[in-house]
């Protein structure tokens, strides 16, 4: 399948890219400077106490946020693990009219997720709401990563439905070859 929206999922992916590059980064940051005062200690010196305050909710929100920013990418690149030991077995036909019913209700889910994050991040603006960690982060912005993630998987799953809809319709008889994996990258 070509998705037309190809672009979009893919900056996605290079935020949850981004985002899990920051984590090692940060962490990476916190070790270096528990080595160096410990190697202070060693010599006989005092200690910095260097050290980055809030990592761990720092580190949860980023993890979040690279899980949902990248799962239109993984879609539409077929990345998610499917149990297809039924479906495989079926004649093209009846495989495209249950793809089609199994991304109507994949769909129908995200599309729910997508409304209730929405949501959450609107009233977590309008209170003010911040994490209760050693940082007072404003959680409409994790929620709005969360938010935008499942915009991009919904979006996905809308183009996917569509063009397998129009091949169960069309050429049912050539669901597997319509639907064959094509991971190219257009720029």
């Amino acid at each position: 399948m070509r998705f037309k929206f190809n672009a979009l999922y893919r900056l996605g992916a290079w935020g949850a890219a981004a985002c899990m590059v920051a984590i090692c980064t940060l962490v990476a940051l916190q070790v270096t400077f528990r080595l160096v005062d410990a190697l202070l200690v060693l010599v006989g010196m005092r200690r910095l106490g260097l050290g980055i305050t809030g990592l761990s909710e720092i580190a949860a929100y980023l993890l979040v946020g690279a899980t949902f920013l990248g799962l239109a990418y993984t879609f539409v690149h077929h990345a998610h693990i499917r149990v297809t030991l039924l479906i495989g077995r079926l004649p093209s036909a009846a495989r495209a009219w249950f793809e089609v019913f199994c991304l109507l209700v994949a769909l129908a889910i995200s599309l729910l997720l997508g409304y209730g994050l929405v949501e959450l991040a609107r009233e977590s603006r309008a209170f003010h709401d911040v994490s209760s960690g050693f940082l007072s982060i404003p959680l409409w912005i994790p929620q709005t990563v969360l938010a935008t993630g499942v915009g991009l998987l919904c979006l996905a799953l809308a183009e996917a439905l569509a063009i397998t809809l129009r091949i169960a319709i069309r050429e049912p008889h050539r669901f597997r070859e319509a639907t064959a994996t094509d991971d190219t990258e257009t720029p």
